[in-house]
């Protein structure tokens, strides 16, 4: 700190000094006593010395100021320190008209944000309604074009819950609703939801001893398990998905799908990565495995995904919360 004291006076410093030289050769040309130098010098430095240590002492008070409110970014400008000279108002005020600008554009995009996320929830909720009305349409003729219509339709309904489940990504806490649930129970939800898929598609679900009861939030826990299923089913052309169990802590999803090579793994949770075999199959948003991690974070779960490509994969889902989980 001293040095970097020093630095910052060094011309006041050198001036000062070279003000002593003057001072001591002006008084050794008049051949005064040296008595009489050393004393006028003294009584220059003295008062020099103790406006040293006072500056320096204000200096380094400043400096632990303005260091404490580089960690309070939301910290107000009336915090700062007082300034001293015209320059350090002047970047006072400059700051202050910073600071007032980046808080009017921080208030006008949260209103935005939150205008945008009112109206796309509003209109998820009103898409829902013609989508319902033309499933059941689509169900009064059991032909084989309504049923894939029936399958595109269903894709057009999962794509709009995923818009609504990524503008509430950003903060579930006012959503969440943590409770004891049973694991059969969500599970069965998105499987019940999914099953005119496995029925399209020829897949087989196996599910094995689910009945454990955990604390969660039963509707995002829905959630990240539909868009894994989404995902297991884009991927499984053939074979089964299997919901199982490892213990009393860990959910785990198997599929004989196609897998995700060794490359993308370390990848597959970032928002908008789809990649090589989501490239392939030009229908990945790169958001499902995003929206899951996402919302298991949220809800204190952690997810694991292990690969073998070509033969399928696998996904681990931690549910317990602080060793919560309960049998």
């Amino acid at each position: 700190m001293l040095i970097r004291y020093l630095k910052d006076r060094r011309y006041i410093i050198v001036l000062m000094l070279l003000f002593l030289l003057l001072f001591a050769t002006v008084f050794y040309l008049s051949a005064l006593p040296h008595a009489a130098v050393f004393y006028g010098a003294a009584l220059w430095l003295l008062p020099l010395c103790i406006a040293f240590a006072v500056d320096f002492y204000h200096y380094v008070k400043k400096h632990k100021t303005l260091s404490a409110l580089e960690n309070a970014i939301t910290a107000g400008m009336e915090t700062l320190p007082k300034a001293h000279s015209l320059i350090e108002t002047d970047y006072q005020r400059l700051l202050t008209s910073f600071d007032a600008s980046y808080r009017a554009a921080i208030s006008s995009s949260s209103t935005d944000k939150t205008e945008m996320i009112d109206f796309y929830t509003l209109w998820v909720h009103q898409i829902k309604t013609p989508i319902a009305a033309m499933s059941v349409l689509l169900q009064e003729h059991d032909t084989a074009e309504n049923a894939r219509l029936a399958q595109e339709l269903f894709k057009i309904e999962r794509y709009t819950e995923l818009v609504l489940g990524y503008l509430r990504i950003g903060d579930l806490s006012a959503d969440l609703q943590i409770g004891q649930y049973t694991l059969a129970n969500i599970v069965k939800q998105a499987v019940k939801k999914y099953a005119p898929m496995f029925i399209h598609n020829k897949i087989k679900l196996e599910m094995g001893d689910l009945d454990i009861v955990v604390l969660t939030d039963e509707k995002w826990l829905v959630f990240v398990i539909e868009q894994l299923l989404s995902n297991a089913l884009k991927y499984t052309k053939q074979g089964s998905i299997r919901l199982d169990r490892k213990d009393k802590t860990t959910l785990i999803m198997k599929d004989t799908g196609i897998g995700i090579s060794r490359e993308d793994l370390p990848r597959v949770f970032e928002k908008g990565f789809t990649g090589y075999n989501g490239r392939m199959d030009k229908k990945s948003t790169g958001l499902g495995l995003y929206l899951a991690k996402r919302t298991l974070d949220q809800l204190r779960h952690t997810i694991k995904i292990e690969s073998d490509e070509g033969r399928g994969t696998t996904i681990l889902i931690d549910l317990s919360r602080e060793d919560s989980f309960l049998t």
